[in-house]
């Protein structure tokens, strides 16, 4: 059993939590009022919009030292649709990585919505976790929780891949936004 803390109360907050419960994990959740509460989780999931990770950073940075931390944001520009708001060369992940030095940092769940993540499935086929990282025993101790909450894993390679698989989110994304898929909906991991 993991102890998971996570960060954001949104339906990806929310999804999670219930997903992680359901398999048997302890799980605290924190709102953007519980800024005096510790955050005690081995692991911690991000789950906020990226203009918000900065200010996780300040507030919560040293509490954040020595655990697996887990980005979920896609750095999309949401006034246009448009682009991604980190450099080409980078990623809201190696960001976040640099600024916890400390902490062993992993890119997962951007390329899901909440809905699959409820449901386990993409259509017809199981919900695929990706999982970009440069510590692999931190990305198998996420594929555990995942795989152990009823959802697939696979290791996506190291962090550096963290800028495709915002690539992959921001596309989701901006089809789901201009209607051509659902919310409900994504890509779906046939192996």
């Amino acid at each position: 059993m993991a102890r998971i803390s996570i960060i954001g109360t949104g339906n990806m907050g929310q999804t999670l939590s219930s997903r992680f419960a359901q398999g048997g994990h302890a799980v605290e959740s924190f709102g953007s009022s519980d800024g005096d509460k510790p955050v005690t989780g081995d692991i911690v999931v991000l789950a906020v919009p990226y203009p918000a990770l900065a200010g996780i950073v300040a507030e919560r940075g040293e509490q954040l030292a020595g655990k697996v931390v887990v980005d979920l944001t896609n750095p999309v520009d949401f006034q246009t649709f448009d682009s991604l708001t980190v450099p080409a060369d980078s990623s809201a992940a190696a960001e976040l990585a640099t600024a916890l030095p400390s902490s062993a940092v992993l890119k997962a769940f951007n390329t899901t919505f909440a809905g699959t993540l409820a449901s386990g499935t993409v259509g017809e086929d199981p919900t695929t976790v990706l999982i970009a990282g440069d510590d692999a025993r931190a990305k198998e101790t996420l594929a555990q929780v995942v795989t152990s909450s009823g959802l697939r894993a696979i290791d996506a390679g190291a962090l550096k891949r963290a800028r495709e698989l915002e690539a992959l989110g921001f596309l989701q994304i901006s089809l789901a936004a201009a209607e051509k898929v659902s919310w409900t909906g994504g890509f779906a991991v046939i192996s």
